[in-house]
């Protein structure tokens, strides 16, 4: 019992450890965004005072309105489009036959640990000569490409655990294969498919480089990341206090929308798909 208890204090300092160092950089920004000027300091002291006037600064330089907007649209659609093509593509895997299944497979296999360094440039002269850069359209549709590999193979998975028996119950009471997607495959997999859904919605949300490559010349499609870089490389806002500020800005909505989906998110990583 002794033992167990070691262990399992040893386990929460361990924990509490690792929080604090993960913590810290993220208190440290937090802490200089809101410290007046006269007050900034090195490390993670707190001031006297707070203030909120680097947060209206640097929404009025950065422009951030529009970018956390952008940002928003290029999310929800890559959300939406992947999700909808990853759930028919893993119900065609899961419950259909049909020739060159395991190549297929392995092509969702090699788009999952392709990097984007790897395409960004063919990508590039491709959207290039459609007529697309600069545009939300630029990263949209190729984050939904990038997305499927990711969004099969987990709904794969989450619907190779769904009984046979209920898809053989609903085909004897007539249901056809949309039916039994919709009203079997579905509901057993909600909590699968709101995982995915807030992985990609964090990948979009962060996604830097094809933002950078694909819509610099447009500041109206630029996304809050891209946003941020180009903010904080500007000369004329070299101001510690008002780039910590506006790194709170951006990161503040992801941080939030994980904040209340958390629950879903972990239930949905380590809870089987199948309701009894």
């Amino acid at each position: 019992m002794n033992g167990s208890r070691r262990e399992r204090l040893l386990g929460y300092t361990l924990l509490v450890v690792g929080a604090l160092l993960a913590l810290y950089p993220f208190a440290s920004i937090v802490v200089l965004a809101l410290t007046p000027k006269g007050e900034r300091s090195g490390g993670v002291s707190l001031p006297s005072s707070i203030t909120l006037a680097n947060f209206a600064t640097a929404w009025t330089r950065g422009g951030f309105g529009q970018a956390l907007w952008s940002s928003l649209v290029v999310a929800v659609a890559v959300v939406v489009g992947a999700s909808l093509v990853s759930l028919l593509a893993a119900y065609a895997f899961t419950t259909m036959r049909f020739p060159a299944k395991s190549l297929l497979l392995a092509v969702l296999l090699v788009g999952l640990i392709m990097p984007y360094e790897g395409i960004i440039v063919p990508l590039y002269y491709l959207l290039d000569g459609m007529g697309l850069l600069n545009t939300y359209w630029a990263l949209i549709l190729p984050q939904i490409a990038t997305s499927v590999s990711l969004g099969v193979l987990w709904m794969r998975t989450a619907f190779a655990a769904v009984p046979p028996s209920l898809a053989e119950a609903a085909s004897i009471d007539g249901a056809n294969r949309w039916s039994t997607l919709w009203r079997v495959y579905l509901p057993i997999s909600l909590p699968a498919i709101g995982t995915l859904g807030t992985l990609l919605f964090l990948y979009t949300w962060n996604e830097f480089l094809m933002a950078l490559v694909l819509v610099p010349q447009n500041p109206a499609v630029q996304t809050a990341p891209l946003a941020l870089s180009f903010f904080a490389g500007s000369t004329r806002n070299f101001d510690p206090a008002v780039t910590a500020a506006a790194a709170v800005t951006v990161a503040l909505p992801i941080v939030a929308v994980y904040v209340v989906l958390q629950r879903r998110f972990i239930s949905g990583i380590t809870a089987g798909a199948v309701k009894e």
